[in-house]
């Protein structure tokens, strides 16, 4: 059987006591600040705008896909423009925005 007797001073159990108390008020302390409203509502702000970067800098990326795509459609290894891609777009621009001239001449007369 195991010796279940106490060695030690009345003293030295009242400062484990104590020891002990200054411990568990540390620990409820603890606990009390993760389940404050504000300090939930600050971890979920950071969650938020962590998600918020994450999709903006995917978004970011993608856009500068694109942009490098069609970057490549119309300016060769050298930088200089493929006239044979960008006469052709630049005509159809042009007549787009002269039927949206016309249009909207014709809807005031």
């Amino acid at each position: 059987m195991a010796d279940t007797s106490d060695t030690r001073t009345p003293a030295q159990i009242e400062a484990d006591i104590k020891r002990r108390r200054e411990v568990l008020a540390e620990t409820l302390d603890e606990i009390g600040m993760r389940v404050h409203p504000k300090t939930i509502m600050g971890d979920v702000k950071a969650k938020v705008v962590s998600n918020i970067d994450h999709t903006l800098g995917r978004a970011y990326v993608g856009a500068n896909r694109v942009v490098t795509d069609a970057k490549g459609r119309f300016v060769d290894d050298q930088g200089a423009p493929r006239l044979e891609r960008v006469v052709p777009v630049a005509l159809v621009v042009v007549g787009v925005v002269g039927l949206l001239a016309l249009g909207t001449r014709r809807r005031r007369v």
